[in-house]
């Protein structure tokens, strides 16, 4: 990792599993070496709001709150959810890893918002220059994988500077019981 800081915000919308991908990604930069610093909101996950999760990984990292426009990642599980959010949150030339399904998060279902499409996405990013990955919607054996999907996904795109693979499996070892565990670690890998 070359700068002293990195910045992730990660959002989507409650019960698709922020939680875990946010103590995911903290535990792997633990692992790594890197002390890490995280907040989430908590509470909308059973009312499909949006949920959020600050990190900020390094040895200047302040506050754990990241500061408007001074993401360097954006990891989101909804694509609505990731363009209301990139040009909120993300510094120009920052990258934006997104899980490309609809969860209709409650601005859409509420008509306040239309819908978001992956062309609306790239008129940002191409205006702010981010670097966009999507992963498309794929069926999983379980739909709560999503998240580890995503990290999978952007790790191998290179997205997570200082982190090797050994580290987030480590940290999935750490969170999730057995019952589960194989069946992540072969999406983490993209194995399915």
């Amino acid at each position: 990792m070359n700068n002293p800081t990195l910045n992730i915000f990660i959002t989507g919308v409650g019960g698709q599993g922020i939680g875990l991908l946010s103590e995911a990604l903290m535990r792997a930069y633990d692992y790594a070496g890197f002390p890490v610093k995280g907040v989430d909101t908590h509470g909308l996950a059973q009312r499909g709001g949006c949920v959020v999760s600050h990190l900020r990984i390094g040895f200047e990292s302040g506050s754990p709150l990241i500061e408007e426009g001074k993401a360097d990642i954006l990891l989101s599980l909804e694509r609505s959810e990731a363009y209301r959010n990139m040009s909120r949150v993300l510094r120009r030339g920052g990258s934006l890893a997104y899980y490309d399904t609809v969860w209709q998060a409650l601005p859409e279902r509420l008509g306040v918002v239309g819908a978001v499409n992956r062309e609306m996405i790239e008129a940002v990013a191409e205006e702010r220059n981010l670097t966009v990955y999507f992963l498309e919607n794929r069926p999983l054996e379980d739909g709560r994988m999503q998240n580890t999907a995503l990290l999978g996904f952007a790790f191998t795109k290179g997205v997570f500077p200082g982190l090797k693979l050994s580290h987030l499996i480590s940290s999935l070892e750490d969170l999730l019981p057995a019952s589960v565990l194989e069946k992540n670690l072969k999406v983490l890998k993209g194995d399915v």
